[in-house]
């Protein structure tokens, strides 16, 4: 049967997802299944093949696609983020050959992800990393609420990091702060100024 890809790399086969190489999205292909196997065909050129699923709602993926697609991307973003990445916290990769799978934009997740390598360190990354994935949400808020838990069942305050836009004015900038004796004047002034009105709204009887 003939099947259209669209932006993710996989084509659908009798309720579930079979992941293809990324240079064929958004062509038609042609798909045969058995009772064991599945296979993707361009033309005469066989492009994957899978163990049949018979569950529903599956993604059966070849580790080859996402490791392909990983590179591809990273090469595309100049890969520093990513090999910094994949040096600190290994399974990073895995995390984002999954994203990129579901058509995912891997230079917002790769962002969030340094700055949550910046503010909680690689090994306690490594273990949310590995969290996110075992719960079948391979995603960097899934990531970030992992790493939250696991500071606060220690006790600790969350450790959330600032998103502040690249302007040098922002990064910057420098607040003084305010005397709070100020805010003591303004506490008494509103109750001096409330005991008056009640005086005026409720004058005593004679």
């Amino acid at each position: 049967m003939e099947v259209s890809v669209g932006k993710c790399p996989y084509v659908r086969f009798d309720l579930n997802d079979y992941s293809v190489p990324h240079e064929h999205v958004e062509r038609t292909l042609v798909v045969f299944g058995d009772l064991k196997r599945v296979r993707i065909l361009y033309g005469a050129q066989v492009l994957a093949e899978h163990p049949r699923s018979w569950d529903k709602g599956r993604q059966i993926e070849d580790p080859a696609h996402v490791e392909s697609l990983v590179r591809w991307k990273s090469r595309a973003r100049k890969g520093r983020g990513t090999a910094q990445l994949g040096e600190a916290a290994p399974s990073s990769t895995k995390l984002l050959g999954e994203l990129a799978l579901r058509g995912q934009n891997l230079g917002t997740a790769v962002s969030m992800l340094l700055r949550l390598l910046d503010t909680y360190g690689a090994e306690e990354l490594e273990s949310a990393v590995k969290e996110a994935l075992s719960r079948g949400v391979p995603h960097p808020h899934a990531v970030r609420q992992a790493l939250e838990r696991r500071r606060e069942e220690r006790g600790k305050p969350a450790a959330l990091p600032l998103d502040l836009p690249d302007d040098p004015r922002v990064r910057g900038l420098m607040v003084t702060p305010h005397s709070l004796s100020t805010y003591d004047q303004l506490t008494e002034e509103s109750n001096d100024d409330k005991d008056t009105t009640e005086s005026t709204d409720n004058p005593k009887r004679t």
